[in-house]
């Protein structure tokens, strides 16, 4: 049998096999809290060894996109604890991404229409967030104006991260992935590009830009435990009006060597094709690992093929498949299996109904209408 089929001891907690779901932003949560065709989503894709869960704004500040579920309020709790029974009843495990958008927000999904946070004050040109238009409609809207966090204000951020981790276990989640990737506003303070600050979370030393994601991984491994806790990352990342900068390859490197005396239950890094793609991508890709000595899972555009080949070079210990799970509710079947795959449609990834959501069929059904 094939590695990416295997069992796996994820800091204690049991894994029926490598697969990974990787969180995916699906825009369904009307009034912010999950419900019960949340749950039915993800109990579909309950096959999967792990499921993370869609990015859940910490607090309102941190949201950039419409009609996500948030983990900040008694409601979102309940709401998630109904996604949580739904997917251990399928004998699942998840995950409760943590998200603070930082400055990919606008001011029409803010508390009094105030400015969007960030690490500093530098604008994300040409980024959009799911907002509200001039016309009060649901849209993508350029990422408003945004200002610096205060020094104060900073260290009330990790709190929030704690506070939602507290929440996400009492909702019933086996346990949370920061959300550090992707230009948000971890990313914003490890990129120096962006983080101009001169205080203790100042970008200009590599010191300094790794302070707040440190000092959030501590706060949420005091608030639940170090086994429960992984953390997402997109060293190079490019999207997001996120620059280059000097001491890149350092920075990364430097905070997987830190994140290894953690204990974490996993470093996720969301985009492999991208890294691997570039000049040394595979050298940098194999100096993570050995930087990071724990358990390393890997997502971007995989196929069996490769997520099979970076297991048994020993490359990764967990691999993460995203959109094919949209619309491939048993992903993992049809991988065994060699079962075809379902075309994933992005016209309906965000926001909608049932359509595009929910009404994928398994494999077993689509071979069920070919005979009637």
């Amino acid at each position: 049998m094939s590695d990416l089929f295997s069992a796996y001891d994820l800091a204690g907690l049991h894994l029926k096999n490598r697969i990974v779901m990787a969180p995916m932003t699906r825009s369904r949560a009307v009034n912010t809290v999950a419900d019960a065709q949340t749950a039915l989503y993800y109990q579909q894709r309950a096959g999967a060894g792990l499921i993370v869960s869609e990015g859940s704004p910490i607090s309102r500040q941190g949201a950039g996109y419409l009609f996500t579920p948030g983990i900040y309020s008694p409601e979102q709790v309940e709401g998630w604890k109904q996604v949580t029974r739904a997917v251990h009843e399928k004998d699942g495990k998840i995950f409760c991404q943590l998200w603070h958008v930082g400055r990919i927000s606008h001011v029409s999904l803010q508390e009094n229409g105030a400015a969007p946070v960030g690490a500093s004050n530098k604008k994300a040109e040409n980024t959009t967030a799911f907002a509200y238009d001039e016309q009060g409609q649901a849209a993508r809207v350029q990422a408003s104006q945004p200002r610096a966090l205060s020094t104060q204000e900073v260290e009330a951020v990790v709190q929030d991260f704690a506070r939602a981790a507290a929440n996400a276990v009492e909702a019933g989640f086996d346990g949370v992935e920061i959300h550090g990737a992707n230009g948000y506003l971890i990313e914003q303070f490890i990129n120096a590009g962006i983080n101009t600050r001169e205080d203790r979370y100042g970008g200009n030393s590599v010191e300094g830009r790794l302070t707040f994601v440190l000092e959030v991984v501590d706060a949420v491994v005091a608030a639940i435990g170090s086994s429960r806790v992984g953390i997402r990352l997109s060293p190079f990342n490019r999207g997001f009006d996120m620059p280059v900068f000097d001491d890149e390859a350092q920075t990364w490197l430097e905070l997987a060597r830190l994140l290894s005396g953690k204990n974490l239950a996993y470093v996720h890094l969301s985009n492999r094709k991208a890294i691997i793609n570039n000049t040394n991508g595979k050298a940098f890709l194999e100096a993570f690992r050995k930087a990071y000595t724990g358990t390393l899972i890997m997502a971007g555009e995989y196929t069996k093929e490769e997520g099979e080949r970076d297991l048994q070079e020993g490359l990764i210990d967990l691999v993460a498949f995203g959109r094919p799970f949209i619309s491939n509710p048993d992903l993992v079947a049809r991988l065994k299996n060699g079962w075809p795959l379902t075309a994933f449609d992005p016209a309906v990834f965000y926001g909608g109904g049932q359509e595009g959501y929910t009404d994928y069929p398994v494999c077993e059904e689509i071979a069920d209408q070919a005979v009637d």
